[in-house]
């Protein structure tokens, strides 16, 4: 494999000692376990954080013209979304905006749809709000998944259901939901007054030359029925600035959202965190290009791994994400006990499946955002483990 590129992410950079949740484990183990990259974010964000470092004064912040006008743009331009100023609330991250919204628009003891394997926080989130996890269990048939939408509406036409969490692309399998599926989904909720918050920030690691579709954009009825979370943090690798934005369309909706941010005070930014996020939407393009092609080479990479080193193990076709969803449904345990025993002999931290709930039972979830050669020596942990589990 060949590429051509300004930027370097074949750089090993030592995380640890850096209170990294990621890297805070021991020596041996080796950490493709929680979505976050191991590159340096894009050089001209670096430019924009240190600039405003030197100048040393770290007051409380506003959000400024610059901040809004960068969202619109690269929504619009990339993703064909054509947002508003007054539509776009600044939030301290996409968990935190769900977790208000949850208790702002669903009272306790409500019942809150998710379709598993999904997200293991927003199990988290509607637990901790006192509501009702509703799973509509994706089907995956012949290594695809798709919805099934009868058991969608039945679990949407409960008059105890009144939110829908859409993973969008989709966390863990990676998949790009079509303009059909999701404006289904959105005339699915406007018959059921069901409100859908729409998780979308995975939206720019998408395969090279492969786009999503933003909920708010499949159709108008999807726009007016949803809150859209959206972010560069998973793009950029600035997850730690706690920087993101919630879209509101609706305007009856949107007031309630911004109460529910404001209230539980997380509608603030710290000194830098719109300063990022100016600074990855104006300028950090090329180095998402870059970066797209480099984690797809790395997807291929372990495909054709598996191919010929494993072939028990399936990669699932994925359009967007740097996560792999592994089936392992031909091997002998399930993917909680093959990450457990892949951890304990070989120090290779993937997560079994079954956190993500149900369906997820046979599967692993790997992070491959990681210098080619982190990523080929985590798949020869994880050859040297699968031998190591047959032989038991």
């Amino acid at each position: 494999m060949t590429r051509q590129s300004k930027y370097d992410f074949d750089i090993v950079i030592n995380r640890r000692n850096t209170d990294s949740i990621k890297w805070n484990v021991a020596e041996n183990v080796l950490p493709m376990w929680v979505a976050d990259m191991d590159f340096q974010t894009a050089p001209e964000i670096l430019d924009a954080l240190k600039s405003r470092l030197d100048h040393g004064v770290f007051g409380y912040a506003d959000v400024p013209d610059e901040w809004y006008n960068a969202y619109i743009d690269w929504w619009n331009r990339r993703h064909h979304l054509k947002m508003e100023k007054e539509n776009l609330i600044f939030s301290a991250g996409v968990m935190p905006s769900i977790f208000s919204v949850i208790k702002r628009l669903a009272a306790p003891g409500a019942h809150i749809v998710i379709q598993s394997p999904v997200y293991n926080n927003f199990y988290n989130c509607i637990v901790n709000s006192g509501c009702n996890v509703v799973e509509n269990q994706l089907v995956y048939k012949n290594g695809e998944y798709s919805i099934d939408f009868a058991d969608l509406e039945q679990k949407l036409s409960d008059s105890q259901t009144n939110l829908l969490i859409l993973c969008n692309p989709h966390n863990p399998i990676g998949k790009i939901w079509s303009t059909e599926d999701l404006a289904r989904i959105g005339e699915l909720a406007k018959k059921h007054n069901v409100t859908v918050v729409s998780d979308e920030i995975h939206c720019d690691i998408t395969e090279p030359g492969t786009h999503y579709v933003p909920f708010a954009a499949a159709s108008e009825t999807c726009r007016e029925v949803s809150i859209t979370c959206i972010a560069p943090t998973k793009t950029f690798n600035l997850a730690g600035l706690h920087t993101s934005a919630v879209y509101v369309a609706n305007a009856s909706l949107r007031r309630k959202v911004r109460y529910a941010l404001y209230t539980d005070k997380v509608a603030a930014p710290n000194s830098f965190a719109t300063v990022a996020a100016i600074a990855a939407f104006e300028h950090g393009e090329p180095w998402l290009e870059s970066l797209r092609k480099y984690l797809w080479e790395n997807r291929k990479l372990v495909e054709e791994f598996l191919a010929k080193e494993l072939p028990e193990i399936k990669a699932v076709k994925g359009d967007a994400t740097y996560l792999v969803w592994l089936d392992v449904s031909a091997l002998p345990e399930t993917g909680r006990n093959i990450a457990a025993h892949l951890k304990r002999k070989t120090g290779l931290f993937v997560i079994g499946g079954d956190a993500y709930g149900s369906g997820g039972e046979h599967f692993l979830r790997m992070n491959v955002a990681c210098p080619r050669s982190v990523c080929l020596e985590g798949l020869s942990r994880l050859k040297q483990g699968i031998a190591e589990l047959l032989q038991l």
